[in-house]
């Protein structure tokens, strides 16, 4: 069968078909990507910031659209408080002191931004790269599965008060606010004692928080870090990030559809990181065996691999894995794409291949295409019992690497033409720093 370009491979599969049984990858009848959404985040220029936010916020405070703002250091929204932030505020990090935003427990942030006026944080040097700045972090009391109700993040941050820092307790339907339309670029910075800031993370935070329309770009440590809680997670982007996509751990019980994550070879790290990263721990003597462990439950994703030349990247050992499970998490994944990686799946070496286990982790109705391989236990090339499962008429998997018309649904069901158009150019774009302008044509 006839190889095909990844461009031509994303262009089918995030199309929205008549019925809902037909949805493969990101969908929607709009371009929910577009306008709120940049991939080109280091042509712009915010100018110089007219206000600067410093230390501990302890009172209720508006961040207006009229101004642009400074994180100067590790900023933390603390005593219960509210940080309101109006549609189309621009929020620096500072280069320098590496600025963060921390949301403490009990406090709230409401980012509502809108399509056309989304709230951007960005770097404040005039050529941004990734790990400019510290990152977003979002702070509450739902659950995690280590002993004990509070923890602490081991990031390096300098907080006025431990209590700014813990996570974690018994409230499952905590609200820590909203983040809507909100791009997070250039974060990530990197300490010597507990290594890189994430773009955004989410320790402890409960289901009655809203996470909807959030990009996180060109970051240096993980674009989405979950620690614990219960969260639903709607029409996330992850693009060009160098650790990880998605990392969920300890206890963390997640609902995530609609989202995406575009990788590099020549941008991502080339040690082992993946779309999605889904573990329980990270030494099983910190947990709590009566609490639950991690559960992930994954609907229309788009995981894709940029790459110029993919036979030569993987060659090269610049393509690893898209998804890596470790022992005693659960994971499912439904009406998906996986497309360019070496392979498409991971399960940890310490998972059995048993039946208790396979009922773990799912994968239905989801396309692997122009993986090398398809779904291994690492360190073992044996994969046959695991193609033989996940290959069955039950779950209704594809493999491909064949022409579009063999593999994937015939885009005369497609209703947004203009949706795929604008997904098929980012992919078609492999350029390290930028793409092209995507409203341009």
């Amino acid at each position: 069968m006839k190889k095909i370009t990844l461009s031509a491979v994303l262009c089918i599969l995030v199309f929205t078909c008549i019925t809902a049984q037909q949805e493969k990858g990101i969908i929607g009848f709009d371009n929910w990507l577009n306008p709120w959404a940049e991939f080109k985040p280091n042509k712009t220029n915010y100018g110089e910031p007219t206000q600067i936010l410093t230390g501990d916020i302890t009172s209720d405070i508006t961040l207006k659209k009229r101004d642009t703002y400074l994180l100067l250091g590790d900023v933390f929204v603390t005593d219960s408080t509210t940080l309101t932030i109006e549609p189309g505020t621009v929020i620096l990090g500072d280069y320098k002191t590496r600025g963060s935003l921390t949301i403490s427990s009990g406090s709230k942030i409401i980012a509502e931004g809108e399509q056309t006026d989304p709230i951007v944080f960005t770097s404040n040097r005039p050529m941004k790269k990734p790990g400019d700045w510290g990152g977003l972090f979002i702070l509450s009391d739902a659950p995690t599965n280590k002993f004990g109700n509070e923890s602490s993040l081991n990031f390096g941050l300098k907080p006025s008060s431990f209590s700014n820092i813990t996570y974690g307790g018994e409230n499952e339907v905590s609200n820590s606010g909203v983040l809507s339309h909100v791009r997070i670029e250039y974060a990530g910075r990197r300490t010597k004692e507990f290594g890189y800031f994430n773009g955004l993370t989410l320790a402890g935070v409960g289901n009655e928080t809203t996470i909807e329309n959030v990009m996180v770009s060109y970051c240096s440590g993980d674009a989405f870090s979950i620690i614990g809680g219960n969260v639903t997670l709607n029409k996330l982007v992850s693009y060009k990030s160098n650790q990880n996509d998605y990392k969920f751990n300890h206890g963390a019980q997640v609902i995530i559809e609609n989202s995406i994550a575009v990788r590099s070879p020549y941008v991502s790290s080339p040690d082992g990181y993946r779309c999605m990263y889904v573990s329980s721990y990270n030494n099983i003597e910190d947990i709590d065996p009566t609490k639950p462990n991690t559960l992930v439950l994954a609907s229309n994703l788009t995981m894709i691999n940029v790459s110029d030349d993919l036979k030569y990247d993987i060659s090269i050992g610049l393509v690893k894995e898209a998804i890596y499970i470790e022992k005693d998490a659960t994971f499912s994944l439904k009406r998906s794409v996986i497309s360019g990686f070496n392979p498409a799946v991971f399960f940890d070496e310490d998972i059995q291949i048993n039946n208790e286990n396979l009922q773990k982790i799912n994968f239905e109705r989801t396309y692997f295409n122009n993986c090398k391989g398809n779904i291994f236990t690492k360190y073992n090339s044996n994969n046959e019992d695991l193609e033989s499962w996940y290959g069955s008429r039950a779950f209704d998997n594809v493999y491909s690497k064949g022409p579009d018309s063999e593999t994937f649904i015939d885009l005369r069901h497609s209703r947004t033409p203009d949706f795929r158009l604008r997904i098929n150019k980012i992919v078609a774009t492999t350029d390290s720093d930028d793409i092209d302008d995507l409203d341009d044509n």
